[in-house]
């Protein structure tokens, strides 16, 4: 049955359906978004988050530095952990083949270091002033005699007979065999008062130009050596070092904080694990054109990292610079450090100290930096900053120290450590001529990284004794000193010394060859004289490392010699 409609009913009921439409579309739209609660978040279905995602600077708060150059944000920037271009080591730590394959037992290891030029030039300037000073009565230094001077400076410091008289070193009662059984007293004075490095006659011209001019030449070939022979491992410490001395120098430093105070100082960039004395200069003071020199800090790190590639360098508050880690960034070098509070690239933000909370820490970012500061205690603060970390790592200790300043405690004491070492086993002696402490620097160095590639190269080595680098030392300066012993001619009038020099002779001693017109011998009785003479050399061997073992070890003070010649 079909029902008629007027105009105005038709209207009214095809308004009412579309709203009922509406309505219906409303009510699928609300259950879908209901379904979707219980979701992962994905912030690709939501606009608004993305925007929020692609400008996290509406969430930083950022503040220049000090001179308005440099804008710091209080967030990090989306970069986690090491840079691969940056930290990615080029070179493998240790030793290098030239080492391994040189260093054949201690003395050959020693002397990758104290090279044949570097001795060539010591004999020769050192003969040139013993003629103009003792004329055709002068006796020709040569190797050997070198050689056995270096090995008895060595067992001095050995024997930490660094601040003892050279004469009570000689005493017949109270000192050591092996100096009087190596050379007398007097000639090794002579060798002091006369070692020279250069010619005395031509330095004044070069002096002008350069400070250095009286031991540069040994110098820079010593130096050049360093960095041939090692590699340092991922962390490098750069930092200074003072050799004591109070005599007249032109470049002599009074450092305060330092156990001498007054010295030469050299810079040093050592392996920060090991202690390896990869670089070094000396400073000479201020340049000859009178001026101070700007950003020295940042000319020497970059000077003895020179080579260097994906390592990281600790430095201290002289060094560190926000110019110096984006230098280094530059030759993929990354940088950790103290920093001193009025340096300019710092805010100011940071340096707040007013309602600061003990153990707290404050961050300062840019793409490539960061800079945190930290409360130890009230009222100190203490700014470091990276070029290594990039985000704001806290520790779990109890004092919430940052990363940052734990990595940089672990790697700052390389040079320190190297101070240790070398100033327990000094050769230093006494004496006025600042070349000859410089000399005396060089020998110290050059016996620890020699100690140190060694230990490298044999990790077996006398595993079971801690003083390694005392017996290392006690066997090189033994073995400098034999093969003058081996020549001398006349022998000590004291017992122990003449027992060794007599020892050390016998058993360095060549056999006897015999006439074969005269002696014919069957191969049974060759086999058994073979047998004998390696008997007999086996055992003058035993028995002169015996006589050093013991007579080195000095006879007790007012008693006589335990062993007596026979």
């Amino acid at each position: 049955m079909s029902v008629r409609y007027d105009v105005e009913e038709a209207l009214e009921l095809i308004f009412s359906d579309v709203q009922q439409d509406n309505s219906d579309s409303e009510e699928e739209v609300e259950d879908v978004s209901e379904e979707e609660d219980g979701e992962e978040y994905n912030p690709e279905h939501d606009e608004s988050s993305s925007e929020e995602e692609e400008n996290p600077e509406a969430e930083r708060e950022t503040f220049l530095s000090k001179n308005g150059k440099i804008t710091w944000s209080s967030a990090a920037y989306n970069q986690h952990g090491r840079h691969a271009e940056q930290n990615v080591i080029k070179m493998t730590p240790g030793p290098t083949r030239y080492a391994v394959s040189h260093a054949h037992d201690i003395v050959s290891t020693f002397y990758l270091f104290i090279t044949p030029a570097i001795e060539k030039i010591i004999l020769e300037m050192t003969n040139l002033e013993g003629f103009r000073k003792y004329g055709d009565s002068w006796k020709k230094m040569d190797e050997t005699d070198l050689q056995a001077y270096l090995g008895l400076l060595i067992l001095a410091g050995v024997y930490r007979s660094r601040g003892e008289a050279a004469a009570s070193l000689w005493d017949a009662e109270s000192g050591r065999s092996i100096f009087r059984a190596t050379m007398p007293l007097k000639l090794f004075h002579t060798y002091s008062r006369l070692l020279r490095f250069d010619d005395r006659e031509s330095r004044p011209a070069r002096r002008v130009t350069d400070k250095l001019a009286a031991i540069r030449e040994v110098w820079d070939k010593w130096v050049e050596r360093l960095p041939y022979l090692y590699n340092p491992g991922p962390d490098v410490t750069v930092d200074e070092q003072l050799v004591p001395f109070r005599g007249r120098c032109p470049f002599r430093q009074y450092m305060p904080s330092k156990p001498a105070k007054y010295g030469i100082k050299a810079w040093v960039a050592c392996d920060a694990k090991s202690s390896y004395a990869w670089k070094m200069q000396v400073y000479t003071g201020k340049p000859t054109s009178g001026c101070p020199e700007k950003n020295q800090g940042m000319r020497v790190v970059l000077d003895v990292t020179e080579g260097l590639r994906g390592h990281n360098v600790t430095c201290d508050n002289f060094f560190t610079s926000y110019e110096l880690g984006q230098q280094l960034l530059k030759r993929k070098i990354t940088m950790v450090g103290t920093v001193r509070k009025n340096k300019p690239e710092l805010p100011p933000a940071l340096l707040a100290s007013k309602e600061r909370e003990v153990f707290s820490s404050k961050f300062a970012f840019t793409p490539m930096t960061t800079v945190v500061s930290y409360f130890p205690k009230k009222n100190k603060n203490v700014v470091l900053m990276s070029t290594l970390h990039k985000d704001s790592d806290i520790s779990d200790r109890g004092d919430r120290k940052p990363v940052i300043i734990l990595d940089y405690n672990r790697n700052k004491g390389g040079v320190d450590n190297l101070d240790k070492v070398i100033g327990t086993y000094s050769c230093r002696r006494m004496t006025a001529r600042w070349p000859l402490v410089i000399f005396h620097n060089i020998i110290d160095v050059s016996s620890y990284n020699a100690f140190v590639i060694w230990r490298e190269i044999n990790p077996t080595w006398i595993s079971h004794k801690k003083n390694k680098r005392r017996v290392f030392l006690e066997q090189l300066g033994k073995a400098l000193v034999t093969p003058l012993i081996e020549r001398r001619k006349h022998v000590p009038r004291t017992e122990a010394s003449a027992a060794v020099v007599k020892a050390i002779q016998s058993a360095g001693a060549p056999d006897k060859p015999e006439d074969p017109a005269t002696t014919a011998t069957s191969p049974a009785s060759a086999n058994e004289e073979r047998e004998e003479q390696h008997v007999g050399a086996v055992m003058a061997s035993c028995l002169t490392g015996a006589l050093l073992h013991v007579i080195t070890s000095g006879p007790a003070r007012g008693r006589k010699p335990a062993i007596e010649a026979e």
